[in-house]
């Protein structure tokens, strides 16, 4: 996210060729010490809107707790045979680039880059976003 300041010091001069009354209207509140009026997005699809996101961390993040069996793979490994992993457990938390996985038999809790993610499997229904016709 972008935070605008204003400074009643700081005067832009204008990179691009604006219509003349829009270069009127900037060089009025330049002159009157008004801050320019920005917009700044709220996040959330306007009202009514419906927009699925069906990204693998919200699917994950719909279905924290329940137990699963989830595959990684990396690119690498220190001894042959261990680029892959396989956890049984819980999703305790998913983000935009990881995952944080609790194991079931040891409790052990796994923070996981989802570049390596590979799939999971679930014995039990997945909640998932609402379909629409």
């Amino acid at each position: 996210m972008v935070q605008y300041q204003w400074s009643p010091n700081y005067q832009q001069q204008p990179q691009f060729a604006f219509p003349p009354q829009h270069q009127q209207q900037q060089q009025q509140q330049q002159q009157q010490n008004i801050p320019p009026q920005v917009t700044i997005p709220s996040g959330r699809p306007p009202a009514g809107a419906f927009r699925e996101e069906s990204y693998i961390e919200n699917i994950l993040r719909l279905n924290r707790g329940k137990v699963g069996t989830f595959h990684f793979s990396f690119e690498s490994a220190m001894e042959a045979g261990t680029n892959v992993k396989a956890v049984t457990g819980m999703v305790e938390a998913a983000g935009r680039d990881h995952v944080i996985l609790s194991e079931q038999s040891t409790g052990k809790r796994f923070l996981f880059p989802m570049i390596y993610f590979d799939y999971a499997e679930f014995n039990e229904e997945l909640n998932y976003f609402p379909q629409r016709p």
